[in-house]
């Protein structure tokens, strides 16, 4: 049995905090640098290269990527061989609470959704747990900006409606998002279990590479086909028109029952942000 200190998991979550918040992932850069040079709109091309000057500004002044450092959603792969003193829920948002405070983050959690009452240390997380096999404990942190979150969906498909069904509701999902999301967006799309579990796939369908492509050749086609449909839109950078208006888009399956086809569709903003650690 391996023992982790509490004193090293409220560390490690404090400092993925401030590292999620104010590095963007490599991946997430790339693909707006790539952007560039596909953007054929001047505007569009222009946004992308300030988004690109704004990331390294945060980068090397610790300052936050985004002015919304959103909620904290917590991925917790904890293996059958760790063991934890603490409690682990209160150990994580211990880490928060010191990662928001000490890094200088926005607070913007409410206690109530509708007394609407800051709870002035972003805390509590939203927190996931996974049990695995073995002797580790793998922790992602993802703030998660509102902007976008505001604009998925979820909607119980007919099995009839197949895969057509799918592309036009996550297309319309798009559509109607704008630029409200902050474009250039990263898509994740949960595809089968119920109600919540699509819910959830398209949660962590944010946290793959944006660039990646799923392992089911079908899946990966149907990426392909979003990605493409969703950048026909038009929205592009910022809203202001163009052809990137999507970075990527992740999709994530479940089996489900005969009787439905869950879809959901959770949108990230161009900073669609996570950092992991492994103790």
């Amino acid at each position: 049995m391996k023992k982790i200190e509490d004193a090293q998991i409220i560390q490690s979550v404090r400092d993925l905090c401030i590292e999620a918040n104010c590095c963007i992932n490599p991946d997430i850069l790339g693909a707006i640098v790539t952007g560039i040079s596909i953007e054929e709109s001047e505007t569009g091309q222009e946004v992308l290269s300030q988004l690109v000057e704004n990331a390294e500004i945060a980068k090397n002044e610790g300052n936050g990527i985004w002015q919304d450092t959103g909620m904290v959603i917590c991925f917790v792969e904890i293996g059958q061989e760790v063991f934890v003193e603490g409690n682990l829920q209160d150990l994580i948002n211990e880490g928060v609470r010191r990662g928001y405070e000490e890094g200088f983050l926005r607070k913007s959690v409410v206690s109530d959704p509708l007394i609407r009452c800051n709870t002035g240390d972003n805390t509590p997380a939203i927190i996931y747990f996974d049990i695995v096999p073995g002797d580790l404990l793998k922790i992602t942190i993802a703030p998660k900006g509102f902007g976008s979150e505001n604009m998925s969906a979820i909607k119980m498909l007919k099995p009839s409606d197949g895969i057509e069904g799918v592309i036009d509701f996550v297309t319309e999902t798009c559509r109607i998002a704008g630029p409200n999301p902050c474009p250039p967006i990263v898509v994740g799309v949960g595809i089968g279990g119920s109600f919540d579990k699509c819910a959830f796939l398209a949660k962590k369908a944010l946290l793959r590479p944006v660039n990646s492509k799923s392992p089911l050749s079908h899946i990966a086609e149907l990426e392909e086909v979003l990605l493409k449909k969703i950048n026909d839109l038009g929205i592009g950078p910022a809203g202001l028109g163009g052809r990137v208006t999507a970075l990527g888009i992740n999709i994530e399956t479940f089996p489900t029952h005969i009787a439905s086809l869950p879809v959901a569709v959770n949108i990230g903003c161009h900073v669609t942000r996570h950092a992991e650690v492994i103790l």
